[in-house]
């Protein structure tokens, strides 16, 4: 065995810490997607249990065992408590607005429609040519470009 799986073995209250602050890192990083903090709170318990006889490997089951029921069972209701969710915005509000082609659009190059009086730069949602002056529902907002498809 390496020198650094013996330091691993020997110091296992360690290792189960920094797991448990690496997922909190993880957890802060990914803006608050609730997956990896149920991986650190698993490994949070494990340095208590690393203080008994049990073998890494089994150690390493009860991580994984216990940080994926926390994952299924405990996330959907911190979710919700938490309200974590998509925050709309304006451009949000023209999803299902009907709309008028100014500018064609072809199965290659973007077009223009009309939003409410402004010219917004437009592609087709199935590729599709969409002429000069036909009605189209926004479907989508994706940068600065409206994804339309024709009525």
């Amino acid at each position: 065995m390496g020198s650094f799986s013996l330091f691993v073995l020997n110091n296992l209250p360690w290792f189960w810490l920094a797991v448990t602050v690496l997922c909190i890192i993880i957890e802060g990083i990914s803006m608050g997607t609730l997956t990896s903090i149920w991986f650190g709170c698993g490994a949070f318990v494990m340095i208590f249990l690393s203080f008994l006889p049990i073998p890494f490997r089994w150690q390493l089951l009860i991580f994984v065992v216990l940080s994926l029921v926390l994952l299924i069972f405990t996330r959907p209701f911190a979710v919700k408590k938490l309200k974590v969710k998509k925050t709309p915005t304006n451009s949000d509000s023209l999803i299902g607005k009907k709309v008028l082609v100014t500018e064609k659009i072809t199965e290659l190059e973007k077009g223009a429609v009309k939003i409410n009086g402004v010219i917004w730069t437009a592609r087709s949602e199935n590729s599709e040519g969409l002429p000069k002056g036909t009605e189209c529902i926004v479907t989508n907002i994706e940068g600065a470009t409206a994804v339309v498809k024709k009525i």
